[in-house]
């Protein structure tokens, strides 16, 4: 049986400043000038990246958002809850793994633009694989901050007190 840390160790993962671990694993060769890009970004990005995600039962993904959709492959392991926030304020939950029949997902789509963090609810670990386009740069990457996330939506205040380190 392969645990958290056999993955770590075979795929190289390193701490991600949001929580877990992970390792990218692609990152187009190919540019698009900001120019051809919306407004939001600054500078060039690549057409798209990817990466494995490791999560614990002792490592959450604190809240953050992005400034490009990202898609969550499930790999291998339990499953894990991504806790969304939208812009309204709307709280929502999906679950990401194996078990189609409890209302899990294979894959995930969160939207650009919405605060979201992620815990492992069933099972030691989740590996999932990420997906950014345009690519991931961290300039596009927000960690919540508690207090400024707290006084924009206070009616979520407990569940950005679990997801945030400040």
């Amino acid at each position: 049986m392969k645990n958290a840390q056999y993955w770590i160790e075979k795929l190289n993962l390193q701490q991600h400043p949001e929580g877990g671990f992970y390792a990218e694993t692609y990152r187009s060769k190919d540019r698009l000038h900001e120019s051809k890009l919306p407004d939001r970004y600054k500078s060039p990005r690549v057409f798209g990246t990817s990466i494995y995600f490791l999560l614990t039962t002792e490592s959450v993904s604190n809240f953050h958002r992005l400034n490009s959709d990202e898609i969550w492959h499930f790999h291998t392991g339990g499953a894990a809850k991504i806790h969304f926030i939208d812009k309204q304020g709307a709280h929502s939950e999906h679950l990401i793994g194996s078990d189609l029949e409890r209302d899990q997902s294979l894959q995930v789509v969160i939207p650009k633009d919405t605060w979201f963090a992620a815990e492992v609810v069933d099972g030691d670990y989740i590996l999932v694989g990420c997906t950014v386009a345009p690519g991931f740069e961290f300039e596009d990457f927000e960690l919540a901050d508690r207090t400024e996330l707290s006084s924009a939506y206070p009616q979520h205040q407990t569940l950005i007190g679990r997801f945030t380190n400040n």
